[in-house]
């Protein structure tokens, strides 16, 4: 760099005037502004009135109001943009673009809604019309009937499909489940992943055909033990399981339906026989389900027209391999209820568990699934010894099974150097037959 330019390039940047840069939106200010806040929150030690509301509290002051009892609503970027937006309502929100879609959209949702009416005028014209009219009679009147109903179902869907604002209440976790806009949106999501992982479980530990020749979930199981998730699965501890865990059973079908819960361990130790056999841990029937109530406590199941056979702790003996313990849920037939004192004559013994033949008795259909599996553990004693469960000092340990082949002889460099010739060269191998130097068993001289 020459003189004059060193001396010229500080007057330069003095005398350059900042650029002036505008926005093409307004949130760039508003994050400004609400970076600005949580900076003085953040340095700030007493929370603001808006740190303490569910919809606007920010990241560290979010265990503060979870220990109050109150859950955050909304990932952390909608609480920030609703600091941001001064209590506008969403549909209201000043950005250009995103009104002019809203209009594309209204007039996308308006014809939809013309259609459906077209449909249902149609239907009510075929309920009106005499089947002795109608070439096929009244099945094929009933089939058409059907299948208009499905289109307008189908077209209900896609009215609601791409609002805005039925998207936002779903992502906030605020939408109604009696809609089906929201059942399909929740499947939707479930099928993305969830039921991906459940699938890959049922092949993996060989659910089906152990268990069931085939098992198919379609409805969203998640299983709790003490307000702790499980993942399909999991080695849960002893002491964890002992007590009776709560699924949430989200089904995305209308209508309230009566289901039974089975627990199963797949994979009980039978010695004498030298295999394996099936043990029931738990077994209710006759529980209501609908898309709005999903939790299930199978603890609080305690009336008699329900419970059959009563929450025995998942355990495992000492030697024997991880136990395979599956939550079966099966739907029973619309209307039906199922005799419990049936259940309890059959199953109340626990051992020679077969679902199967459960399934086939009293007409039900498997739609939910989850699992977790029981190993020996610490804690695996003093549980069976409270329950009065027997076999907590035995422990098990496998059969050696000879080979039936032949020995095979030595063959190779190393079997011509096996005599006393060669014994100098013992040291420097591990596969001469007989003493070999593979765990010092030669000494140096």
């Amino acid at each position: 760099m020459s003189r004059c330019q060193a001396i010229a390039r500080p007057l330069a940047r003095q005398l350059r005037q900042p650029c002036a840069i505008r926005p093409f939106t307004t949130g760039a200010p508003r994050a400004a502004e609400v970076q600005e806040q949580a900076a003085a929150a953040a340095s700030s030690t007493e929370p603001s009135a808006l740190d303490l509301e569910p919809d606007t509290v920010l990241p560290e002051f979010e265990a503060q109001l979870i220990k109050a009892g109150k859950m955050p609503i909304g990932s952390r970027r909608r609480r920030v943009a609703m600091r941001t937006t001064q209590n506008l309502p969403f549909e209201q929100l000043p950005y250009q673009a995103f009104q002019e879609a809203r209009k594309i959209l209204a007039a996308d949702r308006e014809d939809k809604l013309s259609r459906i009416n077209a449909e249902l005028e149609k239907i009510d014209k075929l309920e009106k019309k005499d089947a002795a009219d109608i070439n096929g009679g009244q099945k094929m009147k009933d089939t058409k009937i059907t299948s208009l109903r499905r289109e307008v179902d189908r077209l209900k869907l896609l009215a609601d499909a791409n609002d805005p604002l039925v998207k936002k209440r779903f992502e906030d976790g605020m939408g109604d489940m009696n809609k089906p806009i929201y059942r399909a949106l929740a499947e939707k999501k479930w099928r993305s992943y969830d039921h991906r992982v459940i699938t890959q479980r049922i092949k993996q530990f060989k659910i089906a055909p152990d268990v069931l020749p085939k098992l198919e979930p379609t409805a969203d199981v998640q299983l709790f033990f003490r307000q702790s998730k499980v993942a399909p699965g999991v080695i849960v501890n002893s002491l964890t399981s002992e007590n009776a865990p709560r699924l949430r059973v989200q089904v995305f079908d209308k209508g309230e339906r009566l289901v039974s819960v089975v627990v199963v361990d797949s994979d009980v130790p039978q010695v004498e026989n030298d295999g394996f056999t099936k043990r029931c841990h738990y077994l209710a029937a006759n529980i209501p389900l609908s898309p709005t109530d999903t939790s299930l406590p199978l603890s609080k199941i305690q009336a008699k027209d329900q419970l059959a056979v009563p929450w025995l702790p998942a355990f495992s003996q000492k030697g024997a391999p991880y136990h395979r313990v599956g939550i079966y849920l099966l739907e029973q037939k619309p209307g039906e209820k199922i005799d419990v004192s049936k259940l309890k004559e059959l199953y109340s013994g626990r051992d020679g568990f077969s679902l199967k033949s459960m399934r086939d008795k009293f007409g039900l259909t498997p739609f939910g699934f989850n699992m977790f599996r029981s190993v020996w553990d610490e804690n695996t004693a003093a549980v069976m010894s409270r329950h009065n469960i027997a076999g907590a000092d035995i422990e098990l340990r496998p059969t050696r099974v000879h080979s039936l082949k032949p020995p095979v002889k030595p063959r190779g460099w190393e079997a011509k150097r096996q005599g006393p010739k060669y014994r100098h060269l013992w040291k420097y191998t591990k596969r001469i037959k007989g003493i070999s130097n593979a765990r010092g068993w030669i000494k140096k001289r």
